[in-house]
C-alpha cells in the first residue's frame, strides 16, 4: 500500500457513489460499535477479520469475510481497519509556539511562566488562528475526527480566544468535530468574572473548565476553600447546563480529586464531569487508592490521562533521571468501570516541545508506556469509542449506518500497528478517499520569528 496502488479506483468508484466491499479487514472488537458478526474469525489480539460493505458514503453492512470477496471487493487481505480517532483533550490555542516563546525548561511552573508571557505579547485573533488553522490541519492530515480543547480564559483573553475558536468550529465543520472548555485557575470563579466567564462558554456551548489550584500555585491545590470554589463552579455551570471539564492533580502532590468527585454528587453532576491528568493518584497507597476509586466511580467522573506531556513534564530536574511516570492508573479505573480515554494534550508548546496532532501516535505510546498489552484487551478503545463516549459523540466506532470514516493501515496485527508510526496510513472520509499532505512547517514561520 505504500503506492496506494488499491486506492486510486476506490476514490473513483465512491465518488461516483458505487457500493464497495472492504474485503477481509481486521478491526479491533474493542472498535465495532456492535457485537462481532456471526461467524467471523477473531485472532488473538481480538481483532475480527470482516468485510465491510460502504454505499453512499456509509457504511451498509459488516460481515464475516468471504471467501473471495465479491465482485465489488477492494482485497485488504487482513490489513487493519481502524475508524478516525478521537482527541479529547487537547489545547489548540497554545500550540505551535516552540521557537518564540521562552524556554520552558521542560517544567510544569516553567511552562505556565512561558505561556503566560507568549500569552500577553502574542495572542491576538490572527495569531490564534494561525496556529488552530495549522493545527486542524494537521490533525485532518492523521485522521482525527473530533478534538475536545481547552482553552485559556484569563479575564482580557477570554473574548478574543473563544471568538477565534468559534470561527475554526465553523471553518471544519463536517471534517473535525470541535468542542471546547474554559481554563481558568479555580480561583477565578471567586469573584464577579466567574460568571462573566460561563456566560461566554455557554454563549459559545462549551463546558466549563478549569484547574484545581490557585493562580500561581505550583504543588496541591493551593487553595483553603476548594469546596466552595467548586461549588461555585458547579452552581455557574448547573445554571446554564454546562457540563464540566478539569484538570485535576497534574502534581505529585495534589488531592483535588475527591473534592471534585463529593462536588459532582452535592450537585446532582453524576456523568458529567470530566478530570484530566489525575497524576497524584497514581501515588497513593493501594487501600487510598480503592478508596478514591470507589468515589471517582459514585461521582460518575470520566477520566483522561495524557501520557505523553506528562512524562515529558513530571520529576523533571536537572541532572536527575526521572523516578515515576506521571500518569494516572489506567487499568484500576478500568477495572471500577470508570470512562478512560488517552489524548494528546499539548503539541509544540511549552508545555510539550513535540507532537503532531496524531491520535494513533499518541495511542500507540499510551499503550506501551501504560503497559494496555499482554493482552491488548480493548485498549483500541481509548482512543476511539472511550473519548466520542466522554464528549457525546457519535464517531470512533465502526458500525452499521455510520459514516464510513475509516483508516486504513499497513499492518496485519496490534504490534505492527504499534511498531511503526503509518506515515502511509489511507483515510476515508465518509468513504472518500481522503489522505492529506501534512502541512509545512513554513506556514508558521513568521509564527517561530515573532
Amino acid at each position: 500500500m505504500n503506492d496506494l496502488s488499491l486506492f486510486p479506483s476506490l476514490a473513483a468508484r465512491l465518488a461516483r457513489q458505487e457500493r464497495i466491499r472492504l474485503a477481509k479487514a481486521r478491526v479491533p472488537v474493542a472498535l465495532l460499535a456492535d457485537d462481532v458478526p456471526g461467524g467471523a474469525e477473531v485472532d488473538r489480539d481480538g481483532s475480527a477479520l470482516v468485510d465491510i460493505l460502504v454505499e453512499n458514503g456509509r457504511i451498509a453492512a459488516i460481515t464475516p469475510a468471504l471467501a473471495d470477496g465479491g465482485e465489488d471487493a477492494v482485497a485488504l487481505d487482513g490489513r487493519h481497519v481502524w475508524p478516525l480517532l478521537i482527541d479529547a483533550h487537547a489545547h489548540l490555542d497554545k500550540g505551535h509556539t516552540m521557537g518564540r516563546a521562552p524556554d520552558s525548561g521542560g517544567t510544569h511552573p516553567g511552562a505556565r511562566a512561558a505561556t503566560t508571557a507568549d500569552r500577553l505579547a502574542h495572542w491576538n485573533a490572527d495569531d490564534l488562528l494561525r496556529r488552530m488553522e495549522f493545527a486542524l490541519a494537521t490533525a485532518d492530515a492523521h485522521g482525527v475526527a473530533a478534538i475536545r480543547t481547552h482553552l485559556d480564559s484569563h479575564e482580557g483573553q477570554a473574548e478574543i480566544t473563544w471568538s477565534a475558536f468559534a470561527e475554526m468550529r465553523e471553518r471544519w465543520k463536517g471534517c473535525i468535530t470541535l468542542q471546547a472548555a474554559g481554563l481558568v485557575p479555580l480561583d477565578a470563579y471567586r469573584d464577579d468574572y466567574g460568571t462573566r466567564l460561563a456566560d461566554i462558554v455557554a454563549v459559545h456551548g462549551g463546558l466549563l473548565g478549569g484547574v484545581t489550584r490557585a493562580s500561581g500555585g505550583t504543588h496541591g491545590s493551593g487553595l483553603d476553600d476548594i469546596d466552595l470554589l467548586l461549588d461555585r463552579l458547579f452552581a455557574l455551570a448547573k445554571e446554564r447546563e454546562l457540563d464540566v471539564d478539569l484538570h485535576v492533580d497534574e502534581a505529585a502532590q495534589a488531592d483535588a480529586l475527591p473534592h471534585v468527585a463529593r462536588a459532582a454528587i452535592r450537585h446532582g453532576y453524576e456523568g458529567r464531569v470530566t478530570c484530566g491528568h489525575c497524576c497524584s493518584l497514581a501515588l497513593l497507597g493501594e487501600q487510598e487508592l480503592r478508596d478514591t476509586i470507589a468515589l471517582i466511580a459514585d461521582a460518575g467522573l470520566s477520566i483522561i490521562t495524557l501520557p505523553t506531556v506528562n512524562m515529558y513534564l513530571q520529576d523533571r530536574e536537572n541532572g536527575r533521571t526521572p523516578r515515576w511516570r506521571g500518569v494516572t492508573p489506567v487499568q484500576e479505573l478500568q477495572a471500577a468501570g470508570i470512562p478512560v480515554a488517552a489524548a494528546g494534550d499539548n503539541c509544540r508548546d511549552p508545555f510539550f516541545a513535540y507532537g503532531d496532532h496524531d491520535m494513533l501516535d499518541t495511542w500507540r505510546q499510551a499503550v506501551r508506556i501504560l503497559h494496555l498489552d499482554h493482552p491488548y484487551a480493548d485498549a483500541p478503545a481509548l482512543a476511539g469509542p472511550a473519548p466520542a463516549g466522554i464528549m457525546g459523540i457519535d464517531a470512533g466506532t465502526i458500525g452499521v449506518d455510520r459514516p464510513a470514516d475509516l483508516m486504513i493501515l499497513e499492518a496485519w496485527s496490534l504490534d505492527q500497528v504499534i511498531a511503526r508510526p503509518h506515515s502511509d496510513r489511507v483515510l476515508l472520509r465518509k468513504g472518500i478517499f481522503a489522505n492529506r499532505t501534512l502541512p509545512s512547517y513554513s506556514m508558521l514561520t513568521d509564527v517561530q520569528t515573532a
